[in-house]
């Protein structure tokens, strides 16, 4: 048996770091299902969890790499053969158990998705996790009657891996986007690949409670201020789904845009999806993610040895567009 090939986090009396390491399959956190992994992808999380400046991990060590993509080696679940390409985001990758910053995975198999027809696993890791963040945050914005004739849908963070793909995909999805980015230097990709206007961080900040109506609704990958003043900037019966906190996991907003404009605030928690919410966001994806669409998109592909130069990138606020992981072959 070949030996695994694997990005490791450690916290013990050597202090916090990570190493490319090898592995045998028994050192491995169990799951009755395995998965010849082929690539990853590089998010928020995994920076903060693999330089340490955010509390990810429950436990150590263990392989970093919040989700992957690749083929079944084998299952406990009669309905995964063999060589199907299939896809893990969240579920305690990397948080609970080993994540996919390796040439393999195991894991229970009710966390593993089908590939949509005629992608591979590559594609899969294009949208990854940030593509199913976007991809909950549409459908449960779509499930809360959010329709395009209520307005724009300003984008936050749009030049990161979700709001890059929020951008597209809400335009695909026949919505008009407003991305907002602190990179004007993107501006003219960002129309591009969907935006069809470009706003700075400042011009959409507030300090009112209420203020005029101009967004239909919003993605934001922010917080803090940002969000508080997308509330009050939304039309009535908007809504505003909620992502991230790069700025910060303040809130500083008052309750008016609720109860005068019934403005809907909807917490997006990608890791812990139902299977079945799981099968449908892809299935969602899969519709207006084409693979021209997907090969439009800024894409940088590295292999492990990459990992430290794209977390220092995409903690400083330096990075653009999605980052994939080849994991299987050599560490560089």
């Amino acid at each position: 048996m070949n030996p695994i090939l694997a990005y490791r986090i450690h916290n013990d009396d050597d202090g916090y770091r990570a190493t490319i390491e090898s592995l045998s399959n028994n050192e491995l956190t169990p799951g009755d299902t395995r998965i010849a992994v082929q690539f990853s992808s590089v998010n928020y999380k995994d920076a903060l969890a693999g330089t340490g400046q955010g509390k990810i991990l429950r436990h150590y060590p263990l392989n970093g790499g919040i989700d992957c993509a690749g083929q079944i080696i084998e299952s406990a679940d009669p309905q995964l053969k063999p060589g199907d390409t299939v896809l893990v985001t969240g579920s305690g990758l990397s948080e609970t158990m080993d994540g996919g910053y390796s040439s393999e995975v195991r894991i229970d198999h009710r966390h593993v998705i089908r590939i949509p027809d005629g992608w591979s696993a590559r594609e899969a890791m294009v949208l990854g996790t940030a593509g199913f963040t976007a991809g909950l945050a549409l459908l449960r914005m779509q499930e809360n009657r959010q329709h395009p004739d209520l307005g724009p849908i300003a984008v936050t963070g749009a030049t990161g891996g979700v709001g890059m793909l929020a951008t597209a995909l809400f335009h695909r999805a026949g919505y008009r986007v407003h991305a907002v980015s602190g990179k004007p230097e993107h501006a003219e990709l960002l129309r591009k690949i969907g935006a069809d206007v470009v706003l700075t961080r400042e011009s959409v900040l507030t300090d009112k409670a209420m203020d005029k109506a101009r967004f239909g609704g919003a993605l934001d990958n922010v917080g803090g201020r940002t969000l508080a003043a997308l509330l009050a900037q939304t039309v009535a019966y908007g809504n505003v789904a909620s992502c991230g906190l790069v700025s910060g996991q303040d809130l500083p907003a008052t309750v008016m845009p609720f109860i005068i404009r019934g403005v809907s605030l909807l917490g997006i928690a990608s890791a812990g999806t139902e299977r079945d919410i799981r099968e449908r966001v892809w299935q969602l994806l899969s519709r207006h993610f084409t693979i021209e669409a997907m090969a439009a998109l800024p894409v940088r592909e590295i292999r492990l040895a990459g990992l430290p130069e794209v977390f220092a990138q995409m903690l400083s606020g330096q990075s653009f567009g999605r980052v994939i992981v080849r994991t299987d072959g050599e560490a560089c």
